[in-house]
């Protein structure tokens, strides 16, 4: 049993290595069938458990900017039939899943208070989807548990009495040493997709830092960096800042092929 479960994490991380957009080695052990479907059972039990606002003047202004930022997507995505829903939730929040469903919670409105700051977040969970990251963190979680299966058979074999101190240690050092890191990558990986798309639609990329800011003013920074899934607002607003200069010569050329959005709200 130990051999057959060790046999499968090694063929899973072999046959399941792709390419991120930036270039960087994933593991991606679901189709893209798999993940669409996924993402749109996901979306309908959301859209059952969460209060949909109906506000026509809100729901016109964030599907704006969703198509803004759809039209400028690659071929695969922008291809795609793409539904948009404003969630009554108070938390600045916004997401979006594979099989083309984007949500965004009226909370966030407060904090991001133009069309290029809600366009600077719908990009960045887009760019979640693009680099197929529930993909990642899905494969990820299943490698996780065939190699914590393998290890208790090892372990197992062993039989000594330390053996649920180490499996507690192998589980610590799973989630701090794989997935909080991966998770963090992820986050700046979106981030640097995002401030492209946002630029490549027409939305200016330099209120990205200012969303950034109102998101720690609000206290959305408080989690030490170390043990977040997130990067900290001051580390974010670095790495946006040192990718302006080539995002701002996209926004120049969106702007020189006349897309200007004037979203609304």
């Amino acid at each position: 049993m130990k051999r057959i479960l060790l046999a499968l994490s090694i063929s899973a991380v072999l046959v399941g290595c792709k390419t991120s957009p930036t270039g960087r080695t994933q593991l991606a052990l679901y189709s893209d069938g798999q993940m669409n479907t996924m993402g749109k059972q996901s979306f309908e039990q959301l859209k059952q458990q969460l209060p949909i606002n109906n506000d026509q003047k809100v729901n016109r202004y964030i599907q704006c900017i969703a198509d803004n930022v759809i039209a400028v997507l690659p071929d695969k995505y922008a291809q795609q039939q793409w539904e948009v829903v404003v969630f009554d939730e108070p938390s600045a929040n916004a997401f979006a899943l594979p099989g083309g469903k984007i949500g965004v919670h009226t909370g966030l409105l407060k904090v991001a208070t133009n069309q290029h700051q809600v366009a600077t977040v719908m990009g960045h969970e887009v760019g979640h989807v693009i680099a197929e990251h529930s993909n990642e963190r899905a494969s990820q979680n299943s490698a996780i548990q065939l190699g914590m299966q393998a290890a208790d058979a090892s372990l197992r074999s062993i039989q000594n009495e330390y053996q649920g101190a180490i499996m507690m240690a192998l589980g610590v050092g799973t989630q701090y040493g794989v997935t909080l890191p991966f998770s963090r990558t992820h986050e700046s990986e979106a981030d640097e997709i995002g401030l492209e798309l946002m630029s490549k639609a027409g939305f200016n990329p330099k209120e990205s830092i200012t969303l950034w800011q109102n998101m720690s003013a609000a206290g959305s920074g408080n989690t030490p960096e170390f043990l977040s899934t997130h990067p900290a607002p001051s580390t974010r607003i670095g790495d946006l800042r040192n990718q302006m200069p080539s995002v701002m010569k996209l926004h120049q050329a969106a702007a020189s092929a006349g897309k200007k959005p004037g979203c609304k709200l």
